[in-house]
C-alpha cells in the first residue's frame, strides 16, 4: 500500500473536520487542552471558483489546520449567512465535527464511485495549489461528509510541511499564516 509523504497512505482518512463558532478560541482550545499544534490559518476568504450544491457561493471561511500523529485535524469557521455545505450541518446540529477527508490520486474516479452509491456533490472547489476538492454528502450513512481532496503534489507538499511542523513541535509560534 502506498502513502502521502506525511505518513497516511493513500485512499485513507487524512482529515478529520470541525466547524466551530470562532476560530481563533477553538485553536486555543485544542492547543491548551489537547497539545496540538502549531496551526497554520488560511483565511478569512471567499474562493471565486467555490460551489455549493452546484451553483456558485461566496461563502467566507477561515480554516486553520494542524496534525496529531499522521492525520491532520481542520477548523472550519463560516463567517456569513451564505448558503454552504458548513451552514447546512451548523443549522442541522450546531458546530462540531463536519466532514473527513480522504487523499486520492484520481478525484474523477471517486466522485463517480461515490455518485454510484447514491451521494450527491454537495461542495467543490479548486485549493490555492491547484488541486480539486469535493464533498460528497454521506450523511445518511455517516455522521458527517466526505472531502476528496485531489493529491496533486503541491497539494501534497502542503500537507507534508504543516505534518513536519507538527512533529515534537515545542510549543512556539502556535499559530502560523498558511
Amino acid at each position: 500500500m502506498s502513502a502521502f509523504d506525511f505518513g497516511q497512505p493513500v485512499g485513507g482518512l487524512v482529515q478529520y473536520a470541525y466547524t466551530v463558532d470562532d476560530v481563533r478560541a477553538a485553536m486555543t482550545a485544542w492547543t491548551t487542552r489537547l497539545g496540538v499544534g502549531p496551526w497554520f490559518v488560511r483565511g478569512p476568504f471567499i474562493s471565486p471558483t467555490a460551489r455549493y450544491r452546484g451553483d456558485p457561493t461566496d461563502v467566507r471561511l477561515t480554516l486553520a489546520r494542524t496534525f496529531s500523529g499522521h492525520a491532520m485535524i481542520e477548523l472550519v469557521q463560516q463567517h456569513c449567512a451564505s448558503p454552504s455545505v458548513y451552514r447546512e450541518l451548523i443549522d442541522q446540529r450546531g458546530h462540531g465535527f463536519h466532514h473527513w477527508g480522504i487523499g486520492t490520486h484520481d478525484l474523477d474516479t471517486e466522485v463517480a464511485r461515490y455518485r454510484d452509491e447514491g451521494h450527491e456533490v454537495a461542495f467543490s472547489d479548486t485549493l490555492p495549489s491547484g488541486a480539486r476538492v469535493t464533498y460528497v454528502d454521506t450523511t445518511s450513512v455517516l455522521p458527517g461528509m466526505v472531502e476528496l481532496i485531489e493529491m496533486s503534489p503541491k497539494q501534497e507538499a502542503t500537507y507534508t510541511r504543516i505534518y513536519l511542523a507538527s512533529v515534537g513541535w515545542d510549543g512556539t509560534e502556535a499559530v502560523r499564516e498558511g
